[in-house]
């Protein structure tokens, strides 16, 4: 997956996604909004055919790239989480 950063401010980050559709970006997106100090998160598919997500990050009294990151440290431990339950599971 590459990543190009379109805007990087204290408190919106615009991102794009090479290689994504629609399975990360909204787990990503649905992590944020977890988020208190995220004010808005949203994902779009420039072209329906297309390989690439957009993703905008809003936030109040929080660092927009810090939100990002904490959802993905978020997202890990959950994965871990389940990785552990499933290798449990009989």
């Amino acid at each position: 997956m590459d990543v190009e950063v379109k805007k990087n401010s204290a408190s919106e980050l615009q991102v794009v996604l090479q290689g994504e559709r629609h399975t990360f970006p909204n787990l990503l997106r649905d992590t944020l909004l977890q988020d208190s100090s995220v004010e808005f998160a949203a994902y779009i598919l420039p072209h329906p055919l297309g390989d690439k997500a957009e993703i905008v990050v809003k936030t109040k009294g929080k660092n927009a790239k810090k939100a990002v990151a904490d959802a993905l440290k978020k997202i890990d431990k959950q994965l871990s989480e389940f990785e552990k339950a499933f290798k449990a599971a009989k």
